[in-house]
């Protein structure tokens, strides 16, 4: 992972309605806002329990970003992208 890269990973409980929304809005706010290579991984906690609680992750939908050394862990189901992005440093529409 380059410098300006994001690591995205969600984490989500299962397939209900919170989990698809969260999945549904992380998409589009990576194909409609960044511009910065990244990587996304979606877990599902109910699967790898283990892995959320090993990160801290004690709620879901939780998105934990990590860029340049730093880490943002934000919870909710990502329906403001600009609230996202403001979160992870790139603010509305940013690029690298």
């Amino acid at each position: 992972m380059t410098a300006d890269a994001l690591s995205l990973r969600l984490y989500v409980a299962g397939d209900g309605p919170n989990s698809r929304e969260a999945i549904a809005n992380l998409e589009a706010i990576r194909r409609d806002y960044l511009a910065v290579p990244c990587e996304v991984e979606i877990i599902d906690v109910f699967e790898t329990p283990q892995r959320a609680l090993e990160e801290g992750v004690l709620l879901t939908p939780m998105l934990v970003v990590e860029r340049a050394g730093s880490r943002e862990m934000i919870v909710g189901s990502l329906s403001e992208p600009g609230r996202v992005l403001a979160r992870i440093g790139l603010g509305r529409g940013a690029g690298p």
